[in-house]
Protein backbone atom coordinates (compact mmCIF):
# COMPACT_ATOMS: atom_id res chain seq x y z
CA UNK A 1 0.00 0.00 0.00
CA UNK A 2 2.79 2.45 0.91
CA UNK A 3 4.70 1.70 -2.29
CA UNK A 4 1.61 2.44 -4.45
CA UNK A 5 1.05 5.71 -2.60
CA UNK A 6 4.66 6.80 -3.16
CA UNK A 7 4.42 5.95 -6.90
CA UNK A 8 1.14 7.88 -7.23
CA UNK A 9 2.71 10.86 -5.48
CA UNK A 10 5.71 10.79 -7.82
CA UNK A 11 3.45 10.65 -10.90
CA UNK A 12 1.38 13.54 -9.55
CA UNK A 13 4.49 15.55 -8.73
CA UNK A 14 5.90 14.93 -12.19
CA UNK A 15 2.66 16.04 -13.85
CA UNK A 16 2.41 19.14 -11.67
CA UNK A 17 6.05 19.99 -12.36
CA UNK A 18 5.48 19.60 -16.12
CA UNK A 19 2.39 21.81 -15.90
CA UNK A 20 4.35 24.51 -14.09
CA UNK A 21 7.22 24.37 -16.59
CA UNK A 22 4.81 24.53 -19.56
CA UNK A 23 3.06 27.54 -18.02
CA UNK A 24 6.39 29.33 -17.53
CA UNK A 25 7.45 28.53 -21.11
CA UNK A 26 4.12 29.81 -22.50
CA UNK A 27 4.56 33.02 -20.51
CA UNK A 28 8.10 33.50 -21.85
CA UNK A 29 6.90 32.95 -25.43
CA UNK A 30 4.04 35.41 -24.89
CA UNK A 31 6.43 38.01 -23.49
CA UNK A 32 8.67 37.55 -26.52
CA UNK A 33 5.78 37.96 -28.98
CA UNK A 34 4.48 41.05 -27.19
CA UNK A 35 7.97 42.47 -26.93
CA UNK A 36 8.59 42.14 -30.66
CA UNK A 37 5.15 43.22 -31.92
CA UNK A 38 3.30 45.54 -29.56
CA UNK A 39 6.07 47.19 -27.56
CA UNK A 40 7.84 48.74 -30.59
CA UNK A 41 4.51 50.14 -31.82
CA UNK A 42 3.88 51.66 -28.40
CA UNK A 43 7.38 53.17 -28.29
CA UNK A 44 7.12 54.59 -31.83
CA UNK A 45 3.76 56.25 -31.22
CA UNK A 46 4.07 60.03 -31.54
CA UNK A 47 0.51 60.71 -30.34
CA UNK A 48 1.32 61.43 -26.71
CA UNK A 49 -0.18 64.83 -25.92
CA UNK A 50 -3.81 64.77 -24.75
CA UNK A 51 -5.59 67.99 -25.79
CA UNK A 52 -9.13 69.31 -25.91
CA UNK A 53 -10.71 69.35 -29.34
CA UNK A 54 -13.69 71.42 -30.38
CA UNK A 55 -15.76 70.35 -33.37
CA UNK A 56 -15.78 72.78 -36.31
CA UNK A 57 -17.50 70.75 -39.04
CA UNK A 58 -18.34 67.22 -40.15
CA UNK A 59 -18.94 66.16 -43.74
CA UNK A 60 -19.75 62.80 -45.25
CA UNK A 61 -17.83 62.34 -48.46
CA UNK A 62 -19.54 60.12 -50.97
CA UNK A 63 -18.36 59.09 -54.38
CA UNK A 64 -20.94 61.37 -56.00
CA UNK A 65 -19.81 64.53 -54.17
CA UNK A 66 -16.16 64.38 -55.20
CA UNK A 67 -16.35 63.82 -58.94
CA UNK A 68 -13.06 63.99 -60.74
CA UNK A 69 -11.04 63.08 -57.65
CA UNK A 70 -9.94 59.61 -56.66
CA UNK A 71 -12.22 58.71 -53.75
CA UNK A 72 -13.01 55.44 -51.97
CA UNK A 73 -16.00 53.25 -52.81
CA UNK A 74 -17.48 53.81 -49.35
CA UNK A 75 -18.80 56.80 -47.44
CA UNK A 76 -16.19 58.40 -45.25
CA UNK A 77 -16.50 60.97 -42.52
CA UNK A 78 -14.38 64.13 -42.62
CA UNK A 79 -14.07 65.95 -39.29
CA UNK A 80 -12.40 69.31 -38.72
CA UNK A 81 -11.60 70.36 -35.17
CA UNK A 82 -9.89 73.14 -33.33
CA UNK A 83 -7.04 71.80 -31.20
CA UNK A 84 -4.39 73.83 -29.41
CA UNK A 85 -5.72 77.01 -31.01
CA UNK A 86 -5.37 75.83 -34.60
CA UNK A 87 -7.42 74.00 -37.20
CA UNK A 88 -6.77 70.26 -37.49
CA UNK A 89 -8.18 67.14 -39.12
CA UNK A 90 -9.38 64.45 -36.73
CA UNK A 91 -8.52 60.82 -37.50
CA UNK A 92 -10.10 57.93 -35.63
CA UNK A 93 -6.90 55.91 -34.99
CA UNK A 94 -3.33 55.67 -36.25
CA UNK A 95 -4.44 53.16 -38.87
CA UNK A 96 -7.06 55.50 -40.33
CA UNK A 97 -4.34 57.87 -41.52
CA UNK A 98 -2.47 54.97 -43.14
CA UNK A 99 -5.57 53.58 -44.88
CA UNK A 100 -6.98 56.80 -46.33
CA UNK A 101 -5.85 60.35 -45.65
CA UNK A 102 -9.14 61.76 -46.97
CA UNK A 103 -11.24 60.13 -44.24
CA UNK A 104 -11.47 60.84 -40.54
CA UNK A 105 -13.50 57.70 -39.91
CA UNK A 106 -13.77 54.60 -42.10
CA UNK A 107 -16.73 52.29 -41.39
CA UNK A 108 -15.99 48.78 -40.18
CA UNK A 109 -18.02 46.87 -42.78
CA UNK A 110 -17.48 48.00 -46.35
CA UNK A 111 -19.45 45.22 -48.06
CA UNK A 112 -22.86 46.87 -47.82
CA UNK A 113 -22.90 50.54 -48.80
CA UNK A 114 -26.15 51.34 -46.97
CA UNK A 115 -24.92 49.76 -43.71
CA UNK A 116 -21.63 51.63 -44.01
CA UNK A 117 -23.53 54.88 -44.62
CA UNK A 118 -25.69 54.25 -41.52
CA UNK A 119 -22.55 53.60 -39.45
CA UNK A 120 -20.97 56.85 -40.63
CA UNK A 121 -24.20 58.75 -39.87
CA UNK A 122 -24.19 57.40 -36.29
CA UNK A 123 -20.61 58.48 -35.72
CA UNK A 124 -21.35 61.91 -37.22
CA UNK A 125 -24.36 62.32 -34.91
CA UNK A 126 -22.21 61.46 -31.87
CA UNK A 127 -19.64 64.06 -32.85
CA UNK A 128 -22.34 66.68 -33.32
CA UNK A 129 -23.86 65.74 -29.95
CA UNK A 130 -20.54 66.10 -28.10
CA UNK A 131 -18.92 69.20 -29.55
CA UNK A 132 -15.96 69.25 -27.12
CA UNK A 133 -13.92 66.10 -26.41
CA UNK A 134 -10.38 64.93 -25.73
CA UNK A 135 -8.09 63.96 -28.58
CA UNK A 136 -4.39 63.17 -29.02
CA UNK A 137 -1.84 65.36 -30.74
CA UNK A 138 1.82 65.13 -31.60
CA UNK A 139 4.37 67.41 -30.01
CA UNK A 140 5.04 69.06 -33.39
CA UNK A 141 3.56 72.54 -33.72
CA UNK A 142 2.84 72.53 -37.46
CA UNK A 143 1.11 69.14 -37.56
CA UNK A 144 -2.55 69.50 -38.57
CA UNK A 145 -3.58 65.97 -37.56
CA UNK A 146 -5.09 64.79 -34.29
CA UNK A 147 -6.34 61.37 -33.18
CA UNK A 148 -9.59 60.53 -31.49
CA UNK A 149 -8.33 57.24 -30.03
CA UNK A 150 -4.85 55.77 -29.68
CA UNK A 151 -4.41 52.10 -30.52
CA UNK A 152 -1.12 51.79 -28.70
CA UNK A 153 -1.70 53.34 -25.29
CA UNK A 154 -0.34 52.35 -21.86
CA UNK A 155 -3.60 50.70 -20.75
CA UNK A 156 -3.63 48.44 -23.81
CA UNK A 157 -0.03 47.45 -23.17
CA UNK A 158 -0.73 46.64 -19.52
CA UNK A 159 -3.88 44.66 -20.30
CA UNK A 160 -2.02 42.58 -22.89
CA UNK A 161 0.69 41.80 -20.33
CA UNK A 162 -1.83 40.54 -17.76
CA UNK A 163 -2.23 36.93 -19.00
CA UNK A 164 1.47 36.20 -19.55
CA UNK A 165 2.19 37.56 -16.05
CA UNK A 166 -0.62 35.42 -14.64
CA UNK A 167 0.77 32.32 -16.38
CA UNK A 168 4.30 33.02 -15.18
CA UNK A 169 3.19 33.59 -11.58
CA UNK A 170 0.99 30.49 -11.43
CA UNK A 171 3.66 28.33 -13.08
CA UNK A 172 6.32 29.47 -10.60
CA UNK A 173 3.93 28.88 -7.68
CA UNK A 174 3.18 25.33 -8.90
CA UNK A 175 6.89 24.57 -9.31
CA UNK A 176 7.66 25.99 -5.85
CA UNK A 177 4.84 23.99 -4.24
CA UNK A 178 6.09 20.73 -5.81
CA UNK A 179 9.66 21.39 -4.69
CA UNK A 180 8.52 22.27 -1.15
CA UNK A 181 6.40 19.10 -1.07
CA UNK A 182 9.37 17.01 -2.23
CA UNK A 183 11.69 18.48 0.38
CA UNK A 184 9.11 17.98 3.14
CA UNK A 185 8.64 14.37 2.03
CA UNK A 186 12.40 13.79 2.22
CA UNK A 187 12.53 15.32 5.71
CA UNK A 188 9.59 13.18 6.86
CA UNK A 189 11.20 10.04 5.45
CA UNK A 190 14.49 10.75 7.24
CA UNK A 191 12.75 10.93 10.61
Amino acid sequence: MGKKLVMAQKRGETRALCLGVVMVLCAVISYYILGTTMLPLYQKSIWTQKVTCQLIETNIRDQEKLEGKRVPQYPCLWVNVSAMGQWAVLYHTEDTWDQNQQCSYIPGSLDNYQAARADVEKVRAKFQEHQVFYCFSTMQENDTRVLYKRLYEPQALLSSLFWPTFLLTCGLIIIAMVKINQSLSILAAQK
